[in-house]
């Protein structure tokens, strides 16, 4: 039965790695009328801080009493990749509850071949559509409802309507001017610049040239590592918006 009492204007957005979250939340960075903060808990497990609005946390339950208190003065969204596994946020229930949890995904073949571009030793884990798939049932088991997924592929091909149809499903207003914006590096991305780099050069969703499924097809780590995360992304693809 979903837990109603502790409603709080906080969104998320929740993401395997290299699933074009970053051009998502650039977007919600357009639109103007949310606090938009970058990857609090992937940064606080890997730098040890992470500044939250005003303040700085120094782990996961630091994060989650910021965004409490973020959003207790203004809407916030937040987008995040599962990259860590983050303990203290599943054990939150009154979070998970609380707070509109959303979800992007992306052909784990892709996302495997992009991610292995950009860190050589990627290990099994890290890919993060496991880690995805928990906190998507976490939150589907304290809500007793089906978390918002969108796929980044219908993002790219179909950007108004399938933004629209997020928008109508997390309660928000669809303003279509921010769907293209100036391109740069924006100062939020700069401590992890690399992973960013792309999306800066962007002024809109908009789909590039890849090899990606072929890549992991000739490596048989990489096929391995696809092979495991392939049924997650087929659970939260099946109940995907479909603009």
């Amino acid at each position: 039965m979903e837990n109603t009492s502790e409603r709080i204007p906080v969104l998320a957005l929740w993401s395997a790695p290299r699933c074009r979250s970053t051009a998502f939340a650039r977007m919600m960075t357009e639109r103007g009328d949310h606090a938009v903060v970058h990857e609090p808990f992937s940064r606080v497990v890997d730098f040890g801080e992470v500044e939250v609005g005003d303040r700085v946390a120094h782990n996961e339950q630091d994060v989650l009493a910021q965004l409490r208190a973020m959003g207790s003065r203004e809407p916030v969204f937040f987008k995040d990749t599962t990259d860590f596994h983050y303990p203290a946020l599943l054990a939150d229930e009154a979070f998970l509850a609380a707070a509109t949890h959303t979800f992007i995904i992306r052909d784990p073949a892709e996302a495997i071949a992009s991610h292995h571009a950009l860190n050589p030793e990627l290990g099994r884990d890290e890919i993060g559509f496991a880690r995805l798939y928990e906190i998507f049932t976490a939150v589907q088991a304290v809500t007793g409802r089906t978390p918002v997924v969108i796929d980044s592929d219908d993002l790219l091909d179909h950007p108004a309507e399938t933004v629209r149809a997020y928008c109508e499903a997390v309660g928000i207003p669809f303003r279509p001017e921010a769907l293209s914006w100036r391109p740069g590096m924006r100062s939020e991305w700069q401590s992890t610049s690399k992973w960013h780099r792309a999306t800066s050069e962007t002024s809109g969703f908009a789909r590039s040239r890849t090899d990606g499924a072929e890549t992991v097809e000739a490596d048989p780590v990489l096929r391995a590592f696809r092979d495991h995360h392939q049924p997650y992304y087929e659970k939260l693809r099946a109940v995907a918006l479909r603009p």
